[in-house]
């Protein structure tokens, strides 16, 4: 009988940590998985990231393009990490996401921003023209995340979050170079802000752009600080603002620049 009993406990327990490590195999555990619709326009291999290899040392002068390309940044590449590295180089040297060049709807508007949830894209349009092209992570599933044409509503380049604290510490995570751009019902602002790029859609419903600088502040990572499209961004948006440290919201009736949110491809 307690043999009976004792093979019934180990098959319960090969069974359900069988099942445990496929669920866990079927999840994306490296950046090359999601593959975006405009990465099948590029020729690539999948990269595994062995030790002492680094993204200089690998991609040389070309490592911030890969960076673009896998919209991820530094500090969530390391040995065991896959990276889509295309056979070409040159041909990412301006990978856009597959934004259009030139934006009809946008054409009577000095500035008009397109976000693309399906590529993880940014695009900057003057009067229909795109300017400069940006990856992004978007609201991770689950997430409430917001889809339609928007204006900005306010700025704050110091923002906080209310909400979510750095993990393993109680500092509200940083918001920086935040734009503004939907509330909702219960007063729960969204956002475009710098913050980490994980190379998938990771936040809570808010647009993160690139910040180096302030994961250097807060992490650590990297030691030199190169890459900070939120910071772009918002000067892009808001010339001249260099020295406004305080948030402001913008009046209703006030000027409209238009932030549109699609998942169209």
């Amino acid at each position: 009988m307690k043999r009976w009993k004792f093979l019934l406990v180990f098959n319960f327990l090969f069974a359900f940590y069988s099942s445990v490590f496929a669920q866990n195999q079927k999840k994306p555990q490296n950046s090359c998985f999601p593959v975006f619709p405009s990465d099948k326009l590029i020729e690539y291999e999948c990269h595994r990231i062995q030790k002492g290899e680094t993204l200089e040392s690998l991609f040389g002068e070309n490592y911030e393009a890969i960076l673009r390309f896998n919209r991820i940044d530094r500090r969530h590449v390391w040995p065991g990490k896959h990276l889509k590295a295309p056979r070409d180089l040159e041909s990412i040297k301006d990978f856009h996401g597959g934004l259009p060049k030139n934006l009809e709807k946008a054409k009577n508007y000095p500035k008009y921003t397109l976000i693309n949830l399906k590529e993880q894209f940014l695009g900057a349009y003057e009067f229909g023209e795109l300017q400069f092209f940006l990856p992004i992570t978007s609201g991770r599933k689950g997430h409430f995340m917001p889809k339609g044409i928007f204006k900005v509503l306010g700025r704050d380049k110091n923002h906080r979050s209310s909400l979510y604290k750095i993990e393993k510490t109680n500092i509200p995570y940083p918001m920086t170079w935040a734009i503004k751009f939907y509330v909702d019902k219960k007063g729960t602002a969204f956002w475009i802000h710098g913050r980490d790029l994980p190379g998938y859609p990771d936040s809570h419903g808010c647009i993160g752009l690139y910040d180096e600088e302030m994961q250097k502040k807060y992490y650590g990572f990297p030691k030199k600080p190169k890459l900070n499209d939120a910071k772009k961004f918002y000067f892009w948006l808001f010339p001249g603002s260099e020295n406004d440290e305080k948030p402001m919201d913008f009046p209703k009736n006030g000027p409209v620049i238009p932030i549109e949110i699609t998942d169209a491809i």
